[in-house]
């Protein structure tokens, strides 16, 4: 993560935990992809609290091609809160 990344906008590099998702306006947090294992709602609250405080707009994923290339923060936290109303916690 970093301020010099995304033109000085900062940029978040993800990992596994956090991921594109097609639409590139969301993510997906899973335990395990490959089988589509997700993780609990109180392990996403953790996640979305741990990259809170960082200031990023682009968000680069674990996989050649998978990035939000704008309001990436923003994507993150929308996507953490739907999560949790979609499985009704």
């Amino acid at each position: 993560m970093g301020r010099a990344g995304a033109e000085g906008w900062g940029a978040l590099l993800a990992g596994d935990i956090i991921q594109m998702v097609p639409d590139r306006k969301h993510v997906r947090f899973l335990y395990a992809y490959p089988n589509y294992v997700p993780l609990p709602a109180s392990a996403i609250e953790r996640v979305a609290r741990a990259v809170s405080p960082f200031e990023y707009d682009r968000v680069y994923g674990a996989f050649w091609g998978r990035v939000i290339e704008r309001d990436g923060k923003a994507a993150v936290k929308r996507s953490a809160e739907r999560y949790r109303r979609a499985i009704g916690e």
